[in-house]
């Protein structure tokens, strides 16, 4: 399982997932969940994964393959002329990688399913933000819809339509992250530690501050205590009669 979130704010995205993958409680194992694709100046694509760990392994290499590739390969996430077509090739990809998966053996297609989040901008464009389903179709964020989830969501989400708010700094919004993905960690061991994040600062068309979090992070502990004990705190301030 994965926990991965992209955040739409006015300033820009945010982005942060998990890293913990396991095949049963014996084999846990860390990959990295987020990729970025970026030319200065040119454009800024992030792409976060959930599911077969095989699957989204496949696909991010496609693209990879693609982008390096001599100059006759096409598609390329590098050259693709907007976000609304870095988003359907990579559901193409998807699509192709899943039925290639499936045809080879016994399993199901949803053996093989994976979900993706891709966020950023192509210079001439604005900023944006795409769900990629297993299916390969997508939706975009909007101010109805200003975030997205991946994976093991139901533990952090409440918490993320409680308290966003599209004018929130980079700083805010990395805290109401911190408390999601703590929910979740809690709640859920196959989701775990380190978490990587990043932002993208809208029109800046290169990649913004990124970090990798591990559980000894001092700022994270804090949050993740400071939680704990507010939640603790106003449970027992509740009258008695509440508690029931």
């Amino acid at each position: 399982m994965t926990y991965c979130v992209g955040l739409r704010l006015n300033r820009g995205l945010i982005f942060m997932s998990d890293t913990r993958t396991n095949a049963g409680v014996d084999n846990i194992s860390t990959f990295r969940k987020m990729y970025t694709w970026s030319a200065p100046g040119d454009r800024l694509m992030t792409l976060l994964s959930a599911g077969n760990l095989a699957t989204t392994q496949t696909v991010v290499s496609m693209l990879e393959e693609h982008s390096k590739a001599v100059e006759d390969r096409q598609p390329d996430i590098m050259r693709v002329p907007s976000m609304f077509e870095a988003a359907r090739l990579i559901g193409q990809t998807v699509r192709e990688v899943i039925k290639t998966a499936s045809d080879g053996g016994h399993q199901s297609e949803s053996g093989f399913g994976a979900t993706f989040i891709l966020g950023g901008q192509v210079a001439g464009g604005a900023m944006r933000m795409f769900l990629i389903y297993p299916e390969g179709n997508f939706i975009e964020a909007t101010e109805d819809n200003p975030f997205f989830q991946i994976g093991e969501h139901k533990y952090g989400k409440p918490i993320l339509v409680r308290a966003y708010d599209p004018e929130m700094s980079f700083e805010m919004a990395t805290k109401l992250l911190y408390v999601s993905f703590d929910s979740t960690l809690k709640s859920n061991l196959s989701v775990g530690l380190p978490l990587d994040l990043q932002f993208y600062e809208v029109d800046s068309l290169t990649k913004g501050y990124e970090r990798r979090i591990q559980a000894t992070d001092p700022y994270y502990r804090k949050i993740s205590d400071g939680w704990s004990d507010a939640l603790r705190s106003a449970f027992n301030s509740l009258p008695d009669f509440e508690r029931d």
